[in-house]
């Protein structure tokens, strides 16, 4: 897998945003047991202070989950970077995300090389996701709709991540999982979540396994223009 962007002179960032800056954050997730140079890479390239407010752009290479507006955040960087090692390894080629946010785990993904599917009940999040994408030349394909349907239409997918939490796993987004492949999710209420990584053997049947304590927004139903 390669890095896939295009980097434009204000995504490589000044003072708080530069190279060093970016390059901190790497060593810190590095001494926090992120150990795939891919993703390692990636959180280096992919500009986190074009995915948030200005306002707080110089806190963009902090470890902390940020403010996106409309009761949304941003992940924090281990997240991102825990999540996506996790659907890594499955090997993946087609991934769907559910809660584009921001549009940063997306743009992840996306660097990697993947083809990314992601859905975002929020229109107006989704619409500002959708001109980083474009600007950072990332094509990734993009949907305003529940994320409890998931994108059924075009599935199976070899990786499906959630980025808001459930009671439980979603069995119509499992249900979309090709053989094989991998789920990864927060599960659990506004007291307690753990990231969870479901995967679905050969012949249809789940395992699932706890990888860390976390704490993310609820995953609601409906949708908002």
């Amino acid at each position: 897998m390669s890095l896939r962007m295009r980097l434009q002179p204000e995504a490589l960032g000044t003072g708080m945003t530069s190279q060093r800056v970016r390059d901190r954050l790497v060593e810190r997730l590095r001494e926090e047991g992120i150990r795939d140079e891919r993703v390692l890479n990636a959180i280096r390239m992919v500009p986190r202070h074009l995915f948030v407010d200005e306002a707080l752009a110089t806190r963009a290479y902090e470890d902390t989950a940020l403010p996106i507006g409309h009761g949304q955040t941003i992940s924090q960087p281990w997240v991102v970077a825990r999540m996506t090692e996790a659907v890594l390894s499955v090997a993946p080629k087609k991934v769907l995300e559910i809660g584009t946010g921001s549009g940063y785990q997306a743009a992840i993904l996306a660097a990697l090389g993947l083809e990314v599917h992601t859905v975002e009940r929020i229109g107006e999040l989704l619409r500002v996701a959708r001109k980083r994408f474009r600007s950072l030349g990332m094509n990734v394909r993009s949907k305003h709709d529940d994320g409890h349907i998931g994108w059924p239409e075009n599935g199976p997918f070899d990786a499906i991540m959630v980025t808001a939490a459930a009671p439980a796993l979603v069995d119509a987004l499992s249900a979309q999982l090709a053989p094989g492949g991998t789920l990864v999710a927060p599960v659990g209420g506004a007291s307690s979540q753990s990231l969870v990584m479901l995967h679905k053997q050969s012949d249809g049947s789940l395992s699932q396994q706890a990888l860390a304590p976390v704490v993310f927004v609820p995953l609601l139903s409906g949708m908002i223009d």
